[in-house]
């Protein structure tokens, strides 16, 4: 049972009736998650707003799925590793290359660094060192990609916290945590 109420967005009006139709018509369904978050219209829009840009963003819609599984794992975030894992094969995402990112692993060389930077940012709260943001640089992201890399952390970081501090049902096919397995 959610800590907060689900808003319906048949009663929601206004700005918050406005995103949720437009996040019901991006899924075809309004996810729990955002009809919690719908108890702050300022907070819906800051998180629909940031998912929007970031899909314009020069990171590949798969990689940022990647990051999202490794970030839902590391935070025990069983709501968040659901949804990534649905949009991480709509994404291109074999479930072998979503195993791995639960583990924050890669068979591609490239990725594997992104992952490692993605999970070294979490676990060490933002405190990485200069040679940590050049191995992401070496490993071929640009400056624009490793700060949008960063993004996709924080987004993901506010849907985890979302869901796991408000306890909002996953409405989404479960997937097994790998962090505490």
């Amino acid at each position: 049972m959610s800590r907060v109420p689900l808003i319906d967005p048949s009663t929601a009006i206004g700005d918050r009736q406005l995103m949720l139709k437009q996040i019901h018509g991006a899924f075809g369904a309004t996810p729990a998650m955002f009809k919690a978050v719908a108890n702050s219209t300022a907070a819906l829009q800051s998180m629909w707003g940031s998912f929007g840009a970031l899909s314009n963003g020069t990171i590949d819609p798969k990689l940022g799925e990647l990051i999202a599984v490794a970030v839902a794992d590391r935070n025990a975030c069983e709501y968040c590793l659901a949804a990534h894992t649905v949009l991480g094969r709509k994404a291109g995402a074999s479930e072998a290359e979503l195993a791995a990112a639960q583990r924050g692993e890669s068979a591609v060389p490239k990725t594997a660094v992104a992952l490692k930077f993605v999970l070294k940012v979490v676990d060490d709260r933002g405190q990485v060192t200069d040679a940590d943001v050049q191995a992401v640089r070496d490993a071929g992201f640009s400056d624009e990609q490793v700060v949008e890399i960063l993004a996709h952390v924080a987004l993901n970081l506010f849907t985890n916290y979302i869901n796991v501090a408000f306890d909002v049902p996953v409405d989404f096919p479960a997937v097994k945590l790998q962090r505490n397995a």
